[in-house]
């Protein structure tokens, strides 16, 4: 092992310089220049995402610590498509002179958390995997707090930067603990080393706790309605759907390689706690009148469609689980790109708007023939080739009440009558692109078959079928 393994960190690398070459913009620019910094950002990051889309070889570093191959890069690219447009839509806020002292602040630390994503995703070592998810957390506080001028979002980043430290020693309590079982931190070896004992069963409970609050599962789900109704919008749509796609598939890929002998032990544990989250975070859904906290608890919900990939541990689950995450992407995106504005009456004077997060709804709800309705079926499919013909049961019964609420903001903006009307206005450009990118993969994803085929053949490979 020397230092000529970094070179093989394709992905990590080129993200890095994307990094530096910003924070050295946003450090030497002159005032003027540094009024191109939100495109050059995004069009830097573009750049990173076509180098970087053709999926690398497997590849096993600094003695498998590190370890990456097809399935890998094809989640990467998908947070970087999802990162790109969170940034694209954070273009017209970043530029409010109240919200930070210097524009670049966003654009580095959220690339900052993407590398730390990176890290969690090719990690073959359980200390690789804790550095990545530390990268990736604690950056996101500062971005929570973002709007220095406003209480709700200093007390957002206080609620979280508390959940993250308490999950985080939760978590490594219980890796503590398969250290003390195996002897070892690396994947591979303590797959060998691992049997059912009171020790393991208490190891991996406080590992599935620990990112189960990442993932905002039931009942580690608390934090998630005050952080994103405080956070920024442009910070609570990355939190929803980056951060909780990169946490899903690291949870799943450990899962795999680690406890693949003992998933008699973890899929119970996964099983009750789908059933949690899904039904929790539909019931409280319907009670919010507040749209960002609406789309908290449907995040929620929304995490335990995305555990049915996971806890089928096969590679159609994998398969089913990234492109659910991709889906997800553009439909939550497309959303949160619109949350700003939508209020009663809004068709009348905002129909393009109004239309943009009606698909939206209408793909979250897995109505056909959207890209959410293909996502949710496959993922149902994943979990009932394994014989989970009693959860998919439920986790389609708790699809009819999501429909409820999803519908209830499309009858808002069509249907119901308030003295309250959003003026006509014209949005930014930025704005615009975004939402109809986010558009376009909704009605367009679920109709290209060729990216759920090119995925399963990846996941394929890597789950040695």
């Amino acid at each position: 092992m020397d230092y000529s393994n970094f070179l093989g960190m394709r992905d990590e690398l080129s993200l890095l310089v994307v990094i530096v070459l910003l924070f050295l913009y946003d450090t030497f620019g002159s005032v003027k220049s540094l009024k191109c910094f939100s495109a050059t950002a995004c069009v830097l990051l573009l750049a990173h995402t076509i180098f970087t889309i053709v999926p690398g070889e497997q590849v096993s570093l600094f003695g498998g610590m590190y370890q990456s191959g097809p399935a890998t890069s094809v989640i990467k690219t998908i947070l970087n498509i999802g990162t790109l447009l969170v940034l694209i839509q954070a273009s017209s806020w970043i530029k409010n002179e109240d919200v930070i002292i210097r524009r670049g602040e966003y654009y580095v630390l959220t690339l900052i958390t993407l590398l730390g994503m990176y890290l969690m995703t090719s990690s073959g070592n359980f200390l690789l995997f804790f550095l990545g998810l530390e990268t990736a957390s604690l950056p996101i506080t500062a971005l929570v707090a973002m709007e220095k001028y406003k209480h709700d979002s200093h007390e957002a980043a206080a609620k979280y930067v508390f959940i993250a430290v308490f999950s985080s020693a939760l978590m490594l309590l219980g890796i503590s603990y398969l250290y003390g079982i195996g002897g070892t931190l690396y994947f591979d070896d303590l797959s060998y080393m691992l049997g059912v004992s009171p020790l393991l069963i208490v190891g991996l409970v406080f590992f599935i706790a620990g990112l189960g609050f990442k993932l905002s599962l039931v009942p580690f789900h608390l934090w998630t309605a005050d952080v994103y109704q405080g956070a920024p919008t442009s910070v609570t749509a990355y939190l929803s759907v980056i951060s909780k796609g990169a946490a899903a598939f690291t949870f799943m890929m450990i899962l795999y390689k680690v406890f693949g002998s003992v998933e008699c032990i973890w899929q119970g544990i996964l099983y009750a706690l789908i059933i949690l989250t899904i039904t929790i975070g539909n019931l409280f859904a319907i009670r919010q009148q507040n749209l960002k906290r609406f789309l908290a608890f449907s995040s929620i919900s929304q995490a335990g469609y995305i555990m049915l990939g996971v806890i089928s541990n096969t590679g159609l689950g994998l398969t089913s689980l990234s492109y659910y995450v991709l889906v997800y992407i553009f439909s939550n995106l497309a959303a949160f790109g619109v949350i700003s504005v939508i209020e009663n009456g809004l068709y009348k004077t905002n129909p393009k708007l109004s239309i943009a997060m009606m698909l939206a709804m209408f793909s979250l709800a897995g109505i056909p023939p959207f890209a959410g309705f293909f996502s949710k079926f496959f993922i149902f499919y994943a979990a009932a080739e394994q014989g989970f013909y009693i959860l998919v049961l439920i986790a389609l019964i708790n699809t009819v009440i999501s429909l409820y609420y999803y519908l209830l903001v499309v009858k808002a903006m069509f249907i119901k009558q308030d003295e309250c009307v959003v003026e006509s206005f014209r949005s930014d450009n930025a704005s615009r692109l975004s939402i109809s990118l986010c558009v376009l993969g909704i009605v367009v994803i679920g109709l290209i078959s060729g990216i759920y085929d090119q995925i399963f053949e990846y996941s394929h490979g890597l789950f040695g079928f």
